[in-house]
């Protein structure tokens, strides 16, 4: 026979994990220190530059 289940606890137990989840991507996306981010930001800086500085004019200007 099969085991009974009381819905009400695998719902708050299915609700625990996806917070649990949840809190897990946003400690990934947003926990950073300052030292991280102003790095990122400097080599996005970088990457920018190299790509305008590689520009190649089109000849719209005429």
């Amino acid at each position: 026979m099969t085991d009974i289940v009381n819905l009400r606890q695998v719902r708050k137990t299915k609700a625990r994990t996806d917070k649990a989840k949840l809190a897990e991507e946003n400690r990934a996306r947003f926990g950073r220190t300052k030292a991280q981010r102003h790095a990122d930001d400097m080599e996005k800086q970088r990457h920018m530059a190299l790509l305008d500085g590689a520009r190649r004019d089109r000849g719209e200007d005429k």
